[in-house]
């Protein structure tokens, strides 16, 4: 069996601090959402088909759980401001290296390495739940949680607007120069916690798998964390084509304005973060299934409305960032200072998920158009169910 002693700063964390971590999340989770709504012109520019250019926001995701496993554990035994500095700055260079991608195996395999730098924000939310104190924890991440959602409908406005105006790179380019100012503001200004964990690489990274068979709780958030994420990506994968086609005939742009959906998750997640205190966050989660299960049937039953579509969207970002904070809530009830493992367990299988979906509902989009991506989303909201179910014991 495992062991941790829960440690808390003795300090209570300042609202200046919690709001630039929010902000820091906003701007860095930007590199990975930028591409989804470029997907279409992307393709074009290298001559390659719907299921190859998926390969683009796949290793995105794919990149992001490597690099949530190599270097998140790190955050609880080394400095970890250091660390997010540091990621910061390679994140930069791998944003230029897209920018400037002469072939499209180039443009996929920095994707992989932009995913791999990109994991600022999961070191930051952990950060954040550890230096809160335990009764303000929900309301803290839910925070920090909304400067991330609001960083992925401003990565999706951004992108898709830079791309139908100064082309698909530009957007590359402007996210470098956030990135590395990003990076200066950080160092002079994330506060210091110092690790009480001695453990070498090595230990840490096998104690992730003691983790994971320690708890019951972190088994369950992993599964149904990683099937709500399949189906959040494999939306965004394929949304872009079909407002490429009839009766819509629309652009990057508009696909980039879908984006505005995710503000209802950005203004929820405070919300749902106090709901999750005063109550018990298992229950959010079942909400959270809810959600999902009427913005597919929606999105199915009117995929030719644009008005259907928007809410199905709005129900869809509600529904996965419910999920998303009311299982991180959940997880952090557990030791303090397994907190930035614990997230790795959690955010790889989470990303894993993405990845896969993105993936499987392009492969239902060539096979049988938007009602291959519906039918594949809600398969994996009914598996998501019956795990929530099998571990209706846990908290």
């Amino acid at each position: 069996m495992l062991q941790f002693m829960s440690t808390y700063p003795a300090e209570p964390l300042g609202r200046n601090t919690v709001w630039l971590m929010a902000i820091a999340c906003l701007v860095s989770i930007g590199s990975l959402y930028y591409n989804q709504p470029l997907l279409p012109l992307m393709s074009k520019t290298f001559q390659v088909s719907v299921v190859q250019v998926s390969a683009v926001p796949t290793l995105t995701q794919m990149g992001y759980a490597l690099g949530m496993l190599l270097f998140i554990p790190l955050g609880d035994c080394t400095h970890r401001q250091r660390l997010i500095v540091l990621l910061s700055g390679l994140n930069a260079i791998a944003l230029v290296l897209i920018a400037v991608a002469p072939t499209f195996g180039w443009l996929a395999w920095m994707s992989f390495v932009n995913g791999m730098t990109a994991v600022v924000p999961q070191l930051l939310v952990p950060f954040a739940a550890q230096l809160a104190s335990p009764d303000q924890r929900g309301r803290i991440v839910g925070i920090v949680m909304g400067g991330l959602l609001g960083g992925i409908v401003f990565s999706r406005i951004a992108g898709g607007f830079a791309g139908e105006w100064l082309g698909w790179r530009s957007i590359f380019w402007i996210a470098a120069v956030l990135m590395v100012g990003l990076a200066v503001v950080l160092s002079r200004n994330l506060p210091i916690l110092t690790s009480t964990i001695a453990l070498s690489y090595g230990a840490l990274m096998r104690s992730l798998l003691g983790l994971l068979a320690h708890y019951p709780l972190l088994r369950e958030t992993s599964l149904t964390g990683g099937l709500f994420f399949s189906i959040y990506c494999g939306f965004w994968a394929t949304l872009p084509f079909l407002l490429e086609q009839p009766p819509f005939e629309l652009g990057s742009r508009v696909a980039g304005l879908f984006g505005l959906v995710g503000i209802v998750g950005t203004l929820a997640a405070p919300i749902v973060g106090k709901i999750a205190d005063r109550n018990t966050p298992r229950l959010t989660v079942g909400i959270a299934m809810l959600f999902l299960t009427l913005a597919l049937l929606i999105l199915w039953q009117f995929r030719i409305s644009i008005g259907g579509l928007l809410l199905g969207a709005i129900l869809l970002d509600l529904g996965v960032q419910t999920g998303q904070i009311s299982n991180q809530t959940r997880i952090y009830s557990l030791p303090a200072n397994a907190h930035n493992r614990l997230t790795t367990v959690y955010m790889v299988s989470y990303f894993l998920g993405g990845s896969f979906g993105s993936w499987l509902s392009s492969y239902g989009w060539k096979v049988a158009g938007w009602t291959g991506v519906c039918v594949i989303g809600l398969t994996a909201t009914g598996i998501a169910l019956a795990v929530y179910i099998a571990h209706r014991k846990t908290h």
